[in-house]
């Protein structure tokens, strides 16, 4: 197999040829972000935040992994209270750079946009980290002392809300088995009223009963019968002895009477006479 060199001699020159173009683009790029960076470190001393974001943002669409770019770009987010869109910033920064200095005020920043959004714990730990490239930072030191005295604050309102919390739901919890115990002894005296009502309402139906079966006994021949030969204390009753006695008595009074009638009668009689002639 024979092999072509003037191909490859033609395919390596070429390569070459791009390999070269890219450097230069790559460097004119390089050269571009400088510049847009340069220009927006210009407009970020004139406190021209919005238009200083606007550069840095071109010189990071330049060269990506421009650090100083992110770095700066944060900064003048910052500075317009945009600290959502700064934190990933200072993030990049604090991850790629090799200088010990950078990275610790690249943590610094972070600590400090943690700060502005009330997260307390973030920013002890940004702070930590950059005491731990760059000790001798007084101000680090500083911020780091406020930061943990404001967590230990967010910490305790944390905890007495949620204490407070509970105590409300277990006063909710009372009052809920209150009622509850309060709706079943309602309940209660409600059967209790029923039964009670149900009581009095089966003692009319027993009267009402009672009554119709004395008007069925008096109809009834048979049931006066037994209420006749059932023994019943009578008032007034007179023995045979006493009845002969007294009817002997009308008797002999009843004779006195009519005696005395018929002499009445006698005595209002006239005699007839006889004349003579």
């Amino acid at each position: 197999m024979k092999i072509n060199y003037s191909f490859l001699l033609v395919l390596l020159f070429f390569t070459s040829l791009l390999t070269a173009q890219e450097v230069k683009d790559s460097i004119t790029l390089q050269r571009e972000a400088r510049s847009l960076v340069r220009e927006g470190n210009e407009l970020y001393k004139q406190e021209k935040y919005t238009d200083a974001s606007v550069s840095f943002k071109k010189a990071l669409e330049k060269n990506s992994s421009y650090k100083k770019a992110s770095y700066n770009l944060g900064n003048a987010l910052y500075q317009q209270n945009n600290f959502k869109e700064a934190l990933p910033q200072y993030e990049v920064s604090a991850k790629d750079s090799k200088d010990k200095n950078s990275r610790s005020e690249a943590f610094h920043n972070i600590g400090n946009t943690a700060m502005e959004q009330k997260q307390y714990q973030q920013a002890v730990d940004a702070y930590k980290n950059s005491l731990r490239n760059n000790p001798n930072d007084d101000e680090t030191r500083y911020n780091l002392a406020v930061a943990q005295k404001e967590l230990k604050k967010q910490k305790e309102k944390e905890n007495k809300d949620k204490k407070k919390d509970k105590d409300k739901k277990k006063d909710n919890k009372d009052k809920k088995e209150n009622k509850d115990k309060k709706g079943d002894k309602e309940k209660k005296d409600d059967k209790g009223d029923e039964k009670k009502d149900n009581k009095e309402k089966d003692d009319k139906k027993k009267d009402k009963k009672d009554g119709d079966n004395d008007k069925k006994d008096k109809k009834n021949p048979k049931n006066n019968k037994d209420q006749k030969n059932k023994p019943k204390p009578k008032k007034g009753t007179m023995t045979a002895q006493q009845i002969k006695q007294l009817l002997e008595s009308l008797n002999n009074e009843e004779k006195k009477t009519q005696k005395k009638m018929n002499i009445k009668k006698s005595k209002g009689k006239k005699v007839k006479q006889e004349k003579d002639w």
